[in-house]
């Protein structure tokens, strides 16, 4: 047995927080009747309906996906572009979403699954798990300008939290270089728009890693399984990084 709003969340509808809503609003039904307890469990021979719609309830799935440039974060793309959903059509059963987004033209690590629970949990502010990055930047940006990074960056939707960030490589012949960048928050186009801030355009992005999790045998297009225990340690960093948000 299992509560309701996390039966919810996992079919991948909505979050686990919008379930709540929707079950103290009235809109939920199990087997007929409408529930407003939050308390509830339901079984697996239940029927659930939201809004009217029986949702349909299936095993929970994470993959990890080296995104390639070129392709939208989405499920759906009404101008008929690829989008991340594609690469699993065809291969699982189960429709998985992708948790937060990429550019169009950044490359690497993103987490498809169809447990909004977890995927909630994962981009909730409060949570938000480090993400590496690596830029190709036009110009090559001074030690007082990387420190502005580490310090935090204002950007016209606000001051961005301090991050890590060194140069790793520097092509003076081609006036570029290599920044390695570390955020935990998700504003849009963050990366980007911190390192033109600092006079160094991106000109090539990739995300490297996404939590501890690495693109280590997987090529553009490809994507992996996590393990249950990747799963399990990906809810405990999320736990851990709130803790210790919260103390300071």
């Amino acid at each position: 047995m299992e509560r309701l709003q996390k039966v919810i969340a996992q079919s991948g509808i909505t979050s686990r927080r919008k379930a709540e809503e929707l079950i103290r609003e009235g809109k939920v039904k199990v087997n007929g009747n409408v529930v407003t307890e939050l308390g509830t469990k339901v079984g697996t021979k239940d029927k659930i309906e939201v809004n009217e719609i029986q949702i349909q309830r299936e095993q929970p799935v994470y993959f990890l996906l080296y995104k390639p440039s070129g392709v939208i974060t989405a499920v759906s793309d009404d101008k008929g572009r690829k989008v991340v959903a594609d690469y699993f059509r065809d291969i699982i059963e189960q429709r998985v979403f992708p948790v937060g987004r990429l550019d169009y033209d950044t490359t690497g690590a993103i987490i498809m699954t169809n447990d909004g629970e977890f995927a909630n949990v994962l981009m909730h502010p409060r949570y938000q798990l480090d993400k590496v990055y690596i830029a190709k930047v036009k110009g090559i940006p001074p030690r007082e300008k990387i420190k502005q990074l580490e310090r935090g960056i204002r950007l016209e939707d606000g001051m961005t939290a301090p991050a890590k960030a060194k140069v790793t490589s520097i092509d003076k012949k081609k006036g570029t270089a290599i920044v390695e960048l570390t955020i935990h928050e998700g504003k849009n186009r963050q990366v980007k728009r911190m390192l033109e801030a600092i006079g160094t355009p991106v000109m090539k992005l990739k995300r490297e890693r996404y939590g501890f999790l690495d693109l280590k045998g997987l090529n553009p297009g490809e994507f992996r399984e996590l393990t249950p225990h990747e799963i399990k340690q990906l809810r405990n960093l999320a736990v851990t990084q709130t803790s210790k948000k919260s103390r300071r």
